[in-house]
């Protein structure tokens, strides 16, 4: 296929999806073509031709016309003598000798208009016999099954001709079934052929951008494959590199901001402590250590490593068990149901910030807490439920948002950023996921998180 590359068409580039397509129906064609004129050759022509294609008509003609030239005892002997490598002559007085099968109308028209100007004498009665017109004829004739041409001399004899026979020949059903499975077979190889050329560098286009969805720091995409794959790739990688250069900006932004604004706050607590009423000194210090409780918090959420974490395989059923441990040490008892085993390619880490968040969430604002982890072919859900005053429907979607807080529906007492459940669905998204928050029917809140299962090798879990 790479002649492919080599074939200019005027005004379209060299290397074009176009291109491919056009010249793989093109080509498929051809094929298609070869193959069956060449196995009509083979299987209808060669193996069984017709009497007017091997050469029979003109031979028989020159040799009738010897045989009945001479007189009827020399003509059983002259047969014989014209007989030769499979092609048999015999002369019969009477047509009933003859072991011929019953045709409905064995006389050949076309045999006639090609014999009658070589015969002396016109009107000639002429017989053709293929071997598919023993196919009806009992047993034993259809053992001679053969060809056979007959010509009538003009004292009422006959003289047969029996070329060689192919018994190895197809019949006409089952050559069209043969051409049509080579049609087949050739279009689909060529298919194959072009689609391959084009798929490799679709899916290697692929593989490149999910990679660059779990790590930012990823390489570019080679640009390879027709004209059209090449220029997408080639802007995914200017825009990977745009992303990567907004990245390393905030970062750096978010490093200054953070060092700018604790050396006021510092300086801030510092004064406060010259501050002589004590409950003024005290709202002063609850502002401050907000302010540096948000800075961290936003710091965290735009600088998170575990974001950036390689992506492993790993069991989530034993990263549940692990986290639920922790909790039990500090006399907290989560349900859970799942299996004992999960293997899952992802980012250990990450997943575990999102599961905290969650169970944190469900400890600190409602009751009975509980997890469950199921498995199909396509996903895994895990779902974190519990008992509590749930949370507004308006407000399903609007608690993802960064700092929003909604404490009057849950609990006052607790504090928070409002930056967890932000972080957590950011986690989530990034594996391919989803979280989303519903409300239970009889009270409290069920948070369900559903990560796909990609097929081996890399993917949007991977890097």
């Amino acid at each position: 296929m790479n002649w492919l590359k080599r074939v200019s068409i005027k005004g379209w580039p060299q290397d074009t999806v176009a291109r491919w397509i056009a010249l793989t129906i093109i080509l498929a064609m051809l094929i298609s073509l070869a193959l069956n004129a060449l196995f009509i050759q083979v299987a209808g022509v060669w193996a069984r031709p017709s009497l007017t294609e091997i050469g029979l008509l003109e031979k028989a003609a020159a040799i009738a016309r010897v045989i009945e030239a001479a007189p009827a005892p020399l003509r059983n002997q002259l047969a014989q003598a014209a007989s030769e490598n499979g092609f048999h002559v015999s002369w019969h007085k009477d047509r009933r000798e003859l072991n011929l099968p019953a045709a409905e109308d064995p006389i050949s028209d076309l045999g006639s208009t090609i014999l009658q100007p070589l015969l002396q004498f016109p009107s000639r009665r002429i017989e053709a016999y293929e071997p598919s017109d023993w196919a009806d004829a009992d047993i034993q004739n259809r053992a001679d099954a053969r060809y056979a041409l007959l010509i009538e001399l003009p004292d009422s004899s006959w003289l047969m001709f029996s070329p060689p026979s192919r018994s190895w020949g197809l019949d006409e059903t089952p050559r069209y079934l043969i051409v049509i499975l080579l049609v087949l077979i050739s279009t689909a190889l060529v298919a194959l052929i072009a689609t391959r050329r084009l798929a490799t560098p679709l899916q290697r286009f692929a593989e490149g951008a999910r990679r660059f969805g779990v790590d930012f720091r990823a390489p570019p995409i080679e640009p390879l494959g027709p004209h059209e794959i090449r220029q997408a790739i080639l802007a995914f990688n200017a825009m990977q590199a745009q992303l990567q250069h907004f990245i390393r900006d905030r970062t750096q932004m978010l490093a200054a901001i953070s060092h700018d604004l604790r050396a006021p706050l510092t300086r801030m607590r510092l004064r406060g402590e010259f501050i002589e009423d004590r409950e003024q000194q005290q709202r002063l210090f609850r502002d401050v250590d907000e302010m540096q409780a948000m800075i961290n918090s936003a710091l965290e959420f735009f600088r998170d490593d575990a974001r950036l974490e390689p992506a492993t395989q790993f069991d989530l059923a034993e990263l549940l068990h692990t986290l639920l441990d922790d909790y039990r040490d500090q006399r907290l008892d989560i349900g859970f149901s799942g299996p004992a085993r999960l293997v899952y390619f992802g980012r250990p880490l990450g997943l575990k910030r999102v599961l905290t968040n969650l169970l944190d969430n469900a400890i600190k604002y409602a009751r009975e807490p509980s997890i469950e982890l199921m498995q199909s072919a396509e996903e895994v859900r895990i779902t974190v439920l519990d008992r509590g005053p749930g949370i507004a429907e308006a407000s399903l979607e609007q608690v993802f948002v960064p700092f929003f807080r909604l404490e009057g529906s849950r609990n006052k007492s607790t504090g928070g950023v409002g930056l967890g459940l932000s972080a957590a669905r950011a986690i989530v998204l990034e594996h391919g996921g989803e979280l989303t928050l519903r409300n239970r029917p009889k009270g409290g809140l069920k948070a369900l998180v559903v990560l796909p299962i990609y097929p081996a090798g890399p993917g949007p879990q991977g890097n």
